[in-house]
C-alpha cells in the first residue's frame, strides 16, 4: 500500500514545539499537577475537566495549591483565548 505524500510528522512537531527546557518544566508541572487531583478524585479521565493555573505558568505563575484550579475544559480554552488575544493586541500597538 503506497504511503501518501501529506503524511505529518509527529516526532519533527513535536520536537519543533515543545522541545525547549522551558516547555518541557511547564509540561511536567501541568502533569503534576493533573496527577494530583486524579489521585484525590477531583478529576477522572474523560471528563473534561482540566488543571487551571489562575496565574499561567508562562506568566510566571507557580504550581502551588493556591493557583491551582479545577475547570470544564471549555473555561480554560476561553482563558487561553483571551490571553492570546491580548498579547496580539499589544503586538498590533507596538508596530503602530
Amino acid at each position: 500500500m503506497p504511503t501518501p505524500n501529506h503524511l505529518r510528522d509527529y516526532k519533527k512537531e513535536y520536537k519543533r514545539d515543545h522541545a525547549s527546557k522551558k516547555d518541557k518544566l511547564q509540561r511536567a508541572a501541568r502533569n503534576r499537577a493533573r496527577l494530583e487531583a486524579l489521585k484525590k478524585g477531583l478529576v477522572n479521565k474523560g471528563d473534561n475537566k482540566e488543571i487551571d493555573h489562575i496565574i499561567p505558568l508562562s506568566k510566571g505563575g507557580s504550581d502551588s495549591k493556591k493557583n491551582i484550579r479545577i475547570v470544564k475544559r471549555e473555561i480554560n480554552r476561553r482563558k487561553a483565548d483571551k490571553i492570546f488575544k491580548k498579547i496580539k493586541k499589544k503586538l498590533k500597538k507596538k508596530k503602530s
